[in-house]
């Protein structure tokens, strides 16, 4: 058994066991507290550290799991089995109704939503007296099973079980390709939508699931104090829970608990000045030492670390100076809330992890437990598929008239494109001239002012980015537009994120179905990375690959959609002579299995070898067009393209 393993069992028997060591009713209390706000910060997780949401609202969403348990115990008596699903749900409800019009907004404007959502629940809690009693508040003993009403040591358990219940879903949740699309979309929302997955949908799958743990936290929390009321569902309560999010560390579930560990136990730590003195005093040594082993390894510098440091140090003498803490606890609390969220981005449980990877010369990827990579190894024709049939021919794409108009500038003025299929189409010219706004146009992200896009004889204008990629047209972008922050195979994999028909209870309860589409996808991925050479770094994360392996890695995450039609813009941007080599054999390989592919590129040689037919755009508007040798002798082209001087 690995070592991670045993000190999880660890963890689980000393979480257990902790009523039969410790007989006082109020740490029992206080651990069962930690417990229940790890699970609401479980969900906030998901909106906050993979979707990149920020979210206020999330003590109405706790208020709203905790009425529903006693207003439904309140007025009909409803047992304890009941009332835990019936909160989930309808937590995920109010969850999915707070989503549809505040995720139409970002950033601090949907910050506001949020804390609007929760300030109303508190007031609908406090006025609808006939419901909930109003400022009375509700009065809920512990659950009873079979007429036996539980101790608070009992009750622990259940906390307990609920609580573990709660860590597997989640983070069975989020390894799935759920959380890749939740995950994703914070990374690169644009690339998410041409991907096929589409960001808004899944941002307000991520509030319903958060809100759903929302719910079962507010739930367990009314049976924990046995009394509800409107007081205790506070803005400054959605702040603490924002706050334990990103002190512990978002994207982690361990942090989620530390930060839990945090917000309950630190205002019991300002309570005490002698307690505070000891920790105070511990947290300066520690990171004296810390500090000391940096320097000598040269990890970091006396500048990046002389601020938090004399923080630190001068809070533990600040404590000594301190006669009575009651009249400073607001402000040491904001102090060191202050100092870990400045200083610790990544949150404590991040700064651990790149801290031991610093010292060990691992990545932060290897750091953590990497996925084992399959030992199948499939040929390119069971990785690549496309259902365009070139002994056919025919066209593939027509674009009609297309005028794109941003305000009096037309980047587009009624542009003609016929794209064959099985072939390169090349579409060059000067930066300016309108070719990446065609790319943005063909997929979805402009919709034309006039004209038509025709793909496989329908109409794609006015079709989301996500809908046009699921029928057949992948690209890539002029700026890379890969999700840094995972690593090379799961690009791929939120690439075959369409190949997956498993819902939320197949990823719970890891059923067959989801099992199954999850080890073929991750067989798929490996071969599009054999495929473009990358095996080797499936496990790197996409941030630090070289610039050129990004680019690669950008073209076999847009195959992962199975595309009838691949666009490239402009792959050989930036990339050294021997790495536009090695895209030109991709290139090949591409179309060789079918797929028709438009190339935008400025690297004349690149186009000259690789296309069959180059169109060019000058000031929003197609002046030649045909093989590539008669485009680059046209007299327009050498003119607007090549600077009126032939090569």
């Amino acid at each position: 058994m690995k070592i991670k393993h045993l000190l999880l069992v660890a963890a689980i028997v000393a979480l257990f066991g902790f009523p039969l060591v410790v007989s006082n009713p109020y740490y029992i209390h206080l651990v069962e507290t930690i417990l229940i706000y790890a699970v609401l910060l479980f969900g906030l997780d998901i909106v906050v550290g993979y979707t990149g949401q920020v979210s206020l609202g999330h003590a109405g969403l706790f208020g709203i799991g905790s009425y529903v348990a006693g207003v439904l115990f309140m007025k009909l008596g409803m047992p304890f089995w009941i009332t835990v699903p019936a909160a989930i749900t309808i937590t995920a409800i109010f969850g999915g109704l707070l989503a549809l019009p505040a995720l139409k907004v970002i950033g601090p404007y949907l910050a506001m939503v949020t804390l609007a959502f929760g300030t109303i629940i508190q007031i609908l809690i406090n006025e609808m007296s006939f419901l909930t009693e109003g400022p009375v508040g509700i009065k809920i003993p512990k659950p009873a099973f079979f007429g036996h009403v539980t101790t608070e040591d009992e009750y622990y358990w259940i906390v307990c079980v609920l609580m573990l219940l709660s860590l597997l879903v989640v983070h069975r949740i989020l390894k799935s390709h759920l959380g890749r699309a939740f995950e994703a979309l914070r990374d690169s929302p644009v690339a998410c939508d041409c991907m096929g997955v589409s960001v808004y949908r899944y941002k307000v799958y991520a509030f319903i699931i958060s809100a759903g743990f929302a719910g079962l936290a507010g739930c367990m929390y009314a049976y924990s104090e046995q009394y509800i009321s409107p007081n205790t569902y506070v803005i400054e309560l959605s702040v603490l829970f924002l706050l334990a999010v990103i002190m512990g560390g978002r994207k982690s579930r361990i942090g989620a608990i530390l930060g839990s560990f945090i917000i309950v136990m630190l205002p019991k730590l300002l309570d005490d000045i002698h307690l505070f003195r000891i920790v105070a005093v511990s947290l300066a040594v520690l990171f004296i030492l810390l500090a000391a082993i940096s320097l000598s390894k040269k990890l970091t510098t006396v500048r990046k670390v002389a601020i938090p440091l004399a923080g630190i140090v001068g809070l533990a003498a600040f404590s000594f100076w301190l006669e009575n803490i009651t009249d400073w606890r607001l402000t040491i609390f904001g102090f060191m809330i202050l100092l870990v969220v400045y200083y610790l981005q990544d949150g404590i449980v991040g700064f651990v992890r790149n801290y031991y990877a610093s010292l060990t010369g691992k990545s932060a990827q290897a750091a953590r437990d990497a996925e084992a990579l399959l030992e199948i190894k499939p040929t390119d024709k069971d990785v690549i598929s496309a259902a365009s049939d070139t002994s056919k021919g025919g066209t593939l794409l027509s674009v009609k008239s297309i005028l794109m108009q941003f305000g009096g500038l037309k980047a587009l003025n009624q542009v003609d494109l016929t794209i064959e299929r099985g072939t390169i189409h090349g579409l060059i010219g000067p930066n300016g001239s309108g070719k990446s706004t065609m790319m943005n146009v063909l997929t979805g992200i402009y919709v034309p002012t006039a004209g038509d896009v025709v793909y496989a004889s329908n109409s794609v204008v006015g079709k989301t980015s996500s809908e046009i990629a699921l029928s057949g047209i992948a690209r890539t972008f002029q700026n890379v537009q890969l999700f840094g922050e995972m690593t090379a195979l799961e690009n791929i994999l939120v690439g075959l994120h369409h190949t997956f028909d498993s819902n939320l209870l197949d990823v719970a309860l890891h059923l067959p179905r989801y099992t199954k589409e999850e080890s073929e996808a991750r067989e798929r991925a490996l071969g599009l990375l054999r495929f473009v050479g990358l095996e080797s770094l499936a496990n790197e994360e996409a941030r630090n690959l070289p610039y050129g392996k990004q680019r690669v890695l950008e073209i076999a995450r847009a195959l992962a959609l199975d595309p009838n039609l691949l666009l490239l813009d402009e792959p050989a941007a930036g990339l050294t002579a021997p790495d536009i080599k090695d895209l030109l054999v991709i290139i090949q390989k591409v179309r060789e299995h079918g797929i028709t592919i438009i190339l935008i590129e400025h690297h004349m040689d690149v186009v000259m070898a690789a296309c069959d037919i180059v169109s060019v755009l000058d000031f929003g508007q197609k002046i030649a067009e045909g093989k590539p040798a008669e485009v680059q002798a046209d007299e327009k082209v050498i003119e607007a393209y090549l600077g009126g001087a032939t090569a």
